[in-house]
């Protein structure tokens, strides 16, 4: 059974016929996508539900919304797919500005992350409806777990993350996605010294997979590993964080004989000779 938007929005008959809903596409024919200007906007605008994406209320000369009336604001993010990112009420209406709104708290915490599905159309000029015509058939596709980036997991052959970005991930606040993809898999992965050239090869084996044994660097910077361990006491927190980044060579399914996963961390280990010019020990 589909869940739909107003299982989520929980809006009485009343409330819906005083609201409308926008699903915004473009900033005009041609021009810059909102998804695109709501990604470049501060944290602090995507939080609050005021980023500049939402709540022009003009069409023309016409009013899209009146003073009073509640605005659920959706941007596209694919083709029948919609990000809610505001919900607020009109409190003022000036000529060729965008509407001084009243933000509706409850709504919060699903801006940047509630994903609906609606077949609009690629009709731009329309964006604002009576919500009352469009909710019957508005889907929740998903939640995300943190806020909407426009990244999305795009295959374990090209996972290829810098320090910085794989912390981003283990602390919810990018690519939600990654999260289930890293621990579903065992395999064999490499760390890149990107100020040197220099390569360490690694395996995951362990219930966790990829996604535990990645953790433990980022806990520890080194994993326990001797040369990377000497390396931290050198060099600090700060030098891994620079310049470390995290690759998949091979990747397996979480029963896969760990055995096997050895056998190919030894392989790689020949390949790339990590052992005399990288940083494994054996």
């Amino acid at each position: 059974m589909d869940l739909m938007l107003n299982d989520l929005l929980q809006l009485t008959d009343d409330e819906i016929a005083n609201s409308r809903i926008e699903l915004n596409m473009t900033a005009g024919a041609g021009e810059e996508r909102f998804v695109d200007r709501w990604l470049k906007s501060e944290d602090s605008a995507k939080e609050s539900g005021l980023a500049e994406c939402s709540y022009w209320p003009w069409y023309g000369e016409k009013r899209n919304f009146q003073i009073g009336q509640t605005v659920f604001s959706f941007i596209q993010i694919g083709y029948d797919e919609w990000l809610f990112i505001s919900a607020a009420t009109i409190t003022e209406i000036l000529p060729k500005q965008r509407a001084t709104v009243s933000i509706l708290e409850k709504y919060k915490g699903l801006f940047g992350r509630l994903v609906v599905s609606y077949k609009k159309g690629q009709t731009h000029a329309r964006y604002v409806f009576r919500l009352d015509k469009l909710l019957p058939n508005i889907k929740v596709k998903e939640i995300l777990s943190c806020r909407y980036s426009g990244d999305k997991f795009e295959g374990y052959d090209n996972v290829n993350l810098k320090y910085s970005m794989l912390k981003d991930i283990f602390d919810g606040k990018i690519m939600p996605t990654y999260h289930e993809a890293l621990e579903k898999i065992t395999g064999v992965y490499c760390l890149t010294d990107t100020s040197n050239g220099m390569l360490y090869i690694g395996s995951a084996t362990g219930g966790g997979g990829v996604w535990q044994r990645w953790g433990n660097y980022l806990a520890s910077k080194h994993g326990g590993n001797v040369k990377l361990r000497k390396l931290h006491e050198l060099k600090g927190d700060a030098y891994f964080e620079k310049y470390f980044t995290f690759t998949i060579i091979e990747y397996f399914g979480l029963s896969y004989d760990p055995n096997k996963i050895k056998d190919r961390e030894q392989h790689w280990k020949r390949c790339f000779d990590t052992i005399a010019h990288g940083y494994n020990d054996n």
